[in-house]
Formats: C-alpha cells, sequence, structure tokens
C-alpha cells in the first residue's frame, strides 16, 4: 500500500552528478514510487550558484543555505554530492542529527572520517549509505557488505580510476607517452585542468581504504593507504611489460596477510599478466576483481565515474535507504568487529622488475646477482643486452618484501658498474 505523505529528499550539489540525480528523481518518479512503497519529493536543493539555470529543476526550491535545508527536520534523506571534507562532513552529521539518513558520494570524506560518520549514523538511529564513492556504477560496496558478509574475503584487487586507465590503456595501445596521453584524456573530459587527484593515486587510495575497511571488517583510513602515482611510467616500461607478455595498469590492493593476522592497502602502477581479466579492461572503465574463500574469484566491471553512472549508484541508495525509513529500519552500518592492524608498505610481499643501466663488461651480472643474493632476494629471470660499453639489465625478481627490496635496490646504487636504476615496477596478478 502506497504511502501518502512523500519522503522528501534534500541535495547537497547541483553539479554533474547531482543534476543528474535530480533528473532522475523527477522522470521515473512513479518507478521510484513503485520500487519503494512512496512517492519521493526532492524538497530543497542547496548550491553555491543560486543564479545559474538548471534544467528540470524548479527555482523554488534551491537555495545557498545548506545549513539550513539540513536542519529542517522535515527531510528523510539527505543526498550529497558536494565532495570534500568541509563542509560536507559537518551537514552530514548535522543531518543525522535532525532526523535524516544519508546518501553520499564522497570517497574522500569516508575514507578519512568513515568510523566517525557510521558512529554519528548509529547514534540518531539513521542510515548511511555511499556505494557512489567507489566505482561509479559497479555495485561493489553492497556486495561486499551484504551479499559477502557471510564469507572470508581475502584480497580485492582492481582498477578503480578511469582517468589514470585511459591515460595508461592509450600508452599501451598506440605507444603514445604519458603526457601525449594525459592531453589526449584531458581534451576527451576524462582527466581535470588538474589531474593530480587522479595520476598521483590520491583517488584510487581513498577508494581502497573503503574497500579495504568494508572486506576485512577493519578500520581503514586513507592514511593507512600506501600511495604512488603512475607519472612517471614510460614507454620503455610498457615495452618491457610487453617482453614479459604483461601489461601496466594502476591498482589499488587490498589484501589478507597469509596468517590472517594483518591487513595491507596500496596504490601504485603494476605489470599484470596479458592473461588475467583486469588486463583487458581499456579505455576509462574501472574492474575488481575480489577473492574469497567460499565464493571464489569474482570480478565487478563497468563505468567507473560520470553523472549518469554515479547517480544511478546515488539512486539505488537511495531506494535502499527510504525503504528502510518505511520499515523503521537500518541497513548495515560499519563492521570493524575484526580491528586487524594495518601492516606498513615494508612488509609487503610481491613480485618486482627491475631495470638497470649497467656497465657491459664481463662480471657486472654476476655482482648484480650476489647483491640479490645477500638481501634474501631470488632472482626468476634475467635479460641483459648492450653495446658499446653500455647495457641494460632487467632482473624479474620471486616474491620478495618491499623493504628487502628496497636494501637491494639502495646497495646495487653503489655498485661501481650500476650506471643508475631505470625503473623498478611490482608485477601482480599471479
Amino acid at each position: 500500500m502506497m504511502r501518502t505523505r512523500p519522503l522528501k529528499v534534500a541535495l547537497l550539489g547541483c553539479g554533474v552528478v547531482g543534476s543528474e540525480v535530480a533528473r532522475i528523481m523527477t522522470t521515473h518518479a512513479a518507478d521510484l514510487a513503485a520500487r519503494i512503497g512512496a512517492q519521493v519529493e526532492l524538497a530543497g536543493v542547496a548550491v553555491r550558484r543560486p543564479d545559474k539555470v538548471r534544467e528540470g529543476i524548479d527555482p523554488a526550491l534551491v537555495t545557498t543555505d545548506a545549513t539550513a535545508l539540513v536542519k529542517r527536520g522535515d527531510i528523510d534523506v539527505v543526498v550529497e554530492v558536494i565532495g570534500g571534507i568541509e563542509p560536507a562532513r559537518t551537514l552530514i552529521t548535522t543531518a543525522f542529527a535532525h532526523g535524516a539518513s544519508v546518501v553520499s558520494a564522497n570517497k574522500a570524506l569516508i575514507a578519512q572520517d568513515g568510523a566517525a560518520l557510521h558512529a554519528a549514523a548509529d547514534e540518531h538511529g539513521r542510515d548511511l549509505y555511499y556505494e557512489a564513492a567507489v566505482a561509479g556504477a559497479i555495485p561493489l560496496i553492497r556486495p561486499l557488505r551484504e551479499s559477502l558478509a557471510g564469507d572470508k574475503v581475502n584480497r580485492v584487487l582492481g582498477i578503480v580510476n578511469g582517468t589514470t586507465n585511459f591515460i595508461l590503456d592509450a600508452m599501451d595501445t598506440t605507444g603514445a607517452g604519458y603526457q601525449e596521453a594525459l592531453d589526449e584524456a584531458t581534451a576527451l573530459g576524462y582527466a581535470e585542468a588538474d589531474p593530480t587527484a587522479d595520476v598521483e593515486g590520491f583517488d584510487a587510495a581513498a577508494k581502497a581504504a573503503i574497500l579495504a575497511g568494508i572486506a576485512f571488517h577493519t578500520r581503514v583510513r586513507l592514511d593507512d593507504v600506501h600511495r604512488e602515482g603512475m607519472t612517471e611510467v614510460t614507454a620503455a616500461d610498457f615495452a618491457s611489460a610487453r617482453q614479459m607478455g604483461c601489461t601496466i595498469k594502476l591498482l589499488a590492493i587490498c589484501e589478507r596477510a597469509a596468517d590472517g593476522a594483518s591487513v595491507t592497502a596500496r596504490v601504485h602502477p603494476a605489470m599484470i599478466p596479458l592473461s588475467h581479466p583486469l588486463a583487458n579492461v581499456r579505455e576509462a572503465y574501472n574492474a575488481v576483481f575480489v577473492e574469497s574463500e567460499a565464493a571464489g574469484q569474482l570480478m565487478f566491471y563497468g563505468p567507473g565515474a560520470g553523472g549518469s553512472p554515479t547517480a544511478s549508484a546515488v539512486l539505488g541508495d537511495l531506494v535502499a535507504v527510504c525503504r528502510n525509513r518505511l520499515g523503521g529500519a537500518t541497513g548495515p552500518g560499519e563492521s570493524a568487529y575484526a580491528a586487524l592492524p594495518v601492516s606498513p608498505m615494508g612488509e609487503v610481499v610481491t613480485r618486482y622488475h627491475i631495470s638497470l643501466d649497467v656497465a657491459d663488461k664481463p662480471g657486472v651480472l654476476a655482482q648484480v646477482a650476489t647483491v640479490f643474493a645477500e638481501h634474501g632476494v631470488s632472482i626468476d629471470t634475467v635479460r641483459q643486452s648492450g653495446k658499446d660499453g653500455e647495457a641494460s639489465l632487467v632482473v624479474v625478481t620471486h616474491r620478495a618484501s618491499d623493504a628487502a627490496l628496497g636494501g637491494t635496490v639502495e646497495a646495487l646504487r653503489k655498485l661501481d658498474t650500476v650506471r643508475g636504476v631505470a625503473s623498478i615496477m611490482r608485477v601482480e596478478g599471479e
């Protein structure tokens, strides 16, 4: 039976995502009402520039006073798509205090202050949903939080930033350099005018923190995530990757230690075999590979950004929160019962691809191999080429800790026969 009083929604932000949320709420109003069991009414839209024309939105709903909007008391759900830490954090906690549940797409805020926000939601008996904070339209948070709640997730490995994937894919398929590929991404609207958050891995690191926290039932903050950008990846790196039957992706990797006593979360470029499903994720698409004990290997794939895909995730959360509201219940909150420590990057174990510029003379390979052996790093393969007194030496290791590899590289730099370390890249997905 349809409830007579509509559920009132306040929208904070009306940019690319917010305007699409408002459009879908209007054009699909009847379908949303049928799915929820009550009409959903857009009761107010908080913006910074009230004079901007917003097609399909009643100007009477527009306000610059977001605080007054979330304090109204008759608002059932607040949809926050303004991003950033403040004023979003204060607006969300104010919404809880005044009786509203919250749907957010704010990855940076959830990664930094998710625990405090969940505590505020619990204190006031309200929902906090944020499917749109990670991987756009791809259903990922809800499967991890609900569908796999009875399973033990051991690893989450994924491409969670469309901008960086577009750039690396262009470098791989066309032979373009980093700057050329970035310029193309900017021209097509995939990269912001200031792409730092994407290309330096900040965006992916926030998403990794959220995924690790949910997957391992442990609080993982943004500061816990090791982050490396992809601006130093070169055409030579891709050439080396192809010789190994690999490509290069910027990956978010969240892992449970083999003994189950700790977890790690990291973001960095890595070589992955062409046989791995993530190797074939092209252009600006996202994909996340989940490995769990009972379900095995699962892959989630789709558009990871953009107005319509992100709005789809927001509206999915809105329907769920509204249903909870009608039923007088709340959905799953924070699950941090495991409270596992987050290990530092130095303890992470993986394979490495190291490219060295060396003198082209007898005994160099033996010197290099000795350094690796002295630091407990086992060599898998070696490839050497060169002439006229200079050579390139490419070493691929067996699995070793980041700390051991770091000590190895430091010692290699001290050898007279090593002219320089051209590149170091991790090898994942095997």
